[in-house]
């Protein structure tokens, strides 16, 4: 069971330490909460130091403004330029300070916290991971095989652990990898954003009912069904027995003896089989 929305959060800045790490994985967030604060003390000393330093600028810049016509034009340019550039330091130290908080993007809850107070973090690595468990689907992987067979609007089976099994029909599919393309997965490290979860590698299942006590995380399978046959014989894959070319089955008698009875398969899944000819119903057959 997943969350249609699940976001890894983190901050942009590099080399810092976590100063405040408000939130720990169950905790409930709300768009635009508090989450974390990185130990900015340092670029707040530098900030200081700065504005002193533009303050001291500016005394010279009104006497460089006063003696304008007497300057060579080139010496007053690079006064000019040197003033400005103080004050673009003191915009981006600034703006550094406003990268130093972390938010939740939306509400939701938070399922994992990657980091501890005092840990030095770098630019991209994950915080905390926070899901809107209010908006659960079911979520399954299958073979390429397998997805072959299968269509928007199939009926499935979702057996749901702790709930049973409930009733649902596919509601998407995949979007198939171009060819030749690595799996795209971004972990935050090495200066880029970790890649969003997303839901497009997975077949997209609605429930006829969502069970209540369903969690984020909740174990379950999914059975699709791609060809359905009404009374069929149905014996489990471990009772077929193959010698070359042969297929058959050992069948118990009422007396307790076995014999060995040529069979002819049908559908198979990874359980069971469907034997259309050389049984029938009520027979037992022994298990390998």
């Amino acid at each position: 069971m997943m969350s249609q929305r699940e976001e890894k959060v983190y901050f942009t800045l590099d080399g810092m330490h976590v100063k405040e790490l408000n939130v720990k994985p169950g905790d409930k967030v709300k768009k635009g909460q508090l989450l974390a604060v990185l130990d900015v003390e340092s670029v707040e000393k530098e900030i200081r130091g700065k504005k002193l330093a533009i303050r001291k600028s500016e005394v010279q810049m009104k006497e460089t403004l006063r003696k304008k016509d007497e300057m060579d034009p080139v010496e007053f340019e690079e006064a000019t330029i040197a003033f400005e550039e103080l004050r673009q330091e003191l915009a981006d130290l600034e703006e550094q300070l406003g990268k130093a908080t972390l938010t939740a993007p939306f509400g939701g809850t938070v399922i994992a916290v990657q980091v501890e107070k005092g840990a030095a973090v770098k630019a991209y690595d994950p915080i905390a991971t926070i899901a809107d468990t209010s908006n659960l689907v079911v979520a399954a992987t299958f073979a390429k095989e397998d997805l072959e067979k299968f269509s928007a609007g199939m009926k499935a089976e979702v057996d749901i652990n702790g709930a049973g099994k409930v009733a649902g029909k596919i509601k998407v599919m995949p979007i198939a990898e171009a060819s030749g393309s690595g799996s795209g997965e971004g972990t935050g490290e090495g200066g880029t954003p970790p890649t969003k979860e997303t839901l497009d590698k997975y077949v997209i299942v609605t429930l006829a009912k969502m069970p209540k006590g369903v969690e984020r995380g909740t174990p379950l399978s999914v059975s699709i069904v791609t060809q359905r046959t009404e009374n069929a014989i149905v014996i489990p894959v471990s009772a077929l027995r193959s010698i070359g070319s042969r297929t058959y089955v050992q069948v118990v008698e009422s007396d307790g003896s076995k014999r060995e009875v040529d069979v002819e398969v049908g559908q198979q899944t990874s359980t069971d089989v469907e034997i259309l000819k050389g049984l029938t119903v009520g027979q037992k057959v022994v298990g390998r």
